[in-house]
């Protein structure tokens, strides 16, 4: 003889085991449903053009846009024919939503898509070129200045 809850017919096993599976149903359907955070780095430069690289990564050229997973400092060359050679470090700190405990909520638990998107602006100086003279006297000195031993402090 099977032992009866007293609610109805079925065995008190067989209920059990329904609300067992309706949980972890109801579980994944929240995990499956649940939203992130999606983190986004643009550098924009003027003019535009420039080729861009993060933290050694190409990412295309200005303006240009990738995405990233951890916060922190990042590198940034920016190279542009007829324009100085840039390399920027910035910081990037992350929101409040992103702390400890904080985070575990909204990566896994928010319902909805949260963006995080950091945006660089670069102002390029024009690259110039120092005359051929004054590159030959420098030249000059130095030989003459290595020859009596004397030693300058690099520019």
């Amino acid at each position: 003889m099977m032992d009866r809850d007293n609610r109805g017919s079925r065995p008190w096993h067989t209920n059990r085991r329904s609300a067992v599976t309706g949980m972890l149903l109801a579980t994944s359907a929240v995990l499956a449903c649940s939203g992130c955070v999606r983190r986004r780095l643009t550098v924009r430069t003027s003019p535009p053009g420039a080729v861009i690289s993060v933290d050694n990564q190409l990412i295309g050229t200005s303006p240009a846009a990738s995405s990233f997973t951890y916060y922190g400092t990042r590198e940034i060359r920016i190279q542009k024919d007829g324009y100085r050679t840039e390399t920027v470090k910035r910081t990037i700190n992350p929101p409040w939503y992103q702390y400890p405990v904080l985070d575990f909520v909204t990566e896994t638990l928010w319902p909805w898509e949260i963006r995080d998107e950091r945006i660089i602006d670069v102002e390029l100086v024009p690259e110039t070129l120092e005359p051929a003279e004054n590159v030959l006297m420098r030249a000059d000195q130095l030989r003459t200045q290595s020859r009596a031993g004397v030693v300058t402090a690099p520019r």
